[in-house]
């Protein structure tokens, strides 16, 4: 929705703009990454019905708002719609906007589909892991480690003329 109403080539052409949004995208990540480190001795293993479940302490919306957080402040994605977008709207048919709108639309149903395949992969890994508190530790270390890592990188490179 940004990028069809002009959000994007503002984070595009605006220097200062990017490094802001990128920044905070990235001081998320870290964020993130603490907390999962911090925490990676608290995830609780329960036998239920269905089988082993494993309980972080948050909630599903809480888990979809940190990714929508985490996504909302990536620029890259921003300046990706800004390039590629405008070469599939047809000016001539008019409601500019509208095209755009349309494309990102297709492009998020296209990369849910996708990502809830990963889900499922990673739930059923999610699975084994839990059957180990000693594994489910390992991972959430590592996880939280992985997204410090990330966020530090995401802060500390940049575009060829910033």
């Amino acid at each position: 929705m940004a990028v069809s109403v002009g959000l994007g080539e503002v984070v595009a052409r605006s220097v200062a703009v990017f490094v802001a949004l990128k920044l905070a995208g990235a001081a998320y990540l870290v964020f993130l990454g603490v907390k999962a480190f911090r925490h990676r001795h608290t995830l609780l293993v329960t036998e239920t019905e269905t089988g082993t479940e494993t309980k972080t302490g948050t909630g599903t919306a809480r888990t979809l708002w940190e990714g929508f957080v985490v996504g909302v402040t990536n620029p890259k994605t921003m300046v990706f719609f800004a390039a590629v977008l405008p070469q599939f709207v047809d000016r001539d048919a008019g409601r500019v906007h509208e095209q755009m709108l349309i494309l990102g639309l297709v492009f998020t149903v296209i990369a849910l589909v996708c990502d809830s395949m990963w889900a499922l992969t990673a739930s059923a890994a999610r699975t084994w892991f839990a059957r180990s508190p000693k594994r489910l530790a390992a991972v959430g270390g590592t996880g939280g480690l992985a997204m410090i890592g990330l966020g530090v990188t995401v802060a500390v490179t940049g575009r060829a003329d910033s």
